[in-house]
């Protein structure tokens, strides 16, 4: 299994916005690809700004691809997700799962 792990800032006003466009929209959508094996989603307020770290999981580096295309360490975003992310991390990092709770 292969984690892919991406972070995203958003001003605070925004922060709503983009976790549900995450949960109602993204998640909802990956669900049905195959070799997507869900998520985690995590949240930090700060004073000025949110920044979420969000881990995606695929049974391999090909269901990675099906998702991000070939130049997968590249992060992918929805126009909607890019115009409420203040900050962005460019590049998504994958990692071999060795332990899952």
């Amino acid at each position: 299994m292969i984690a892919r792990h991406w972070r995203g800032w958003t001003r605070l006003s925004d922060a709503g916005a983009y976790e549900a466009f995450l949960r109602e929209k993204l998640f909802s959508g990956l669900r049905s690809m195959s070799g997507y094996r869900g998520a985690y989603l995590l949240r930090s307020d700060g004073p000025t700004e949110s920044e979420f770290v969000v881990i995606n999981f695929f049974d391999s580096l090909d269901a990675v691809k099906a998702f991000a295309g070939e130049d997968y360490t590249t992060a992918v975003f929805e126009p909607e997700a890019r115009a409420l992310l203040s900050r962005i991390e460019t590049i998504a990092h994958h990692y071999d799962v060795r332990a899952k709770p």
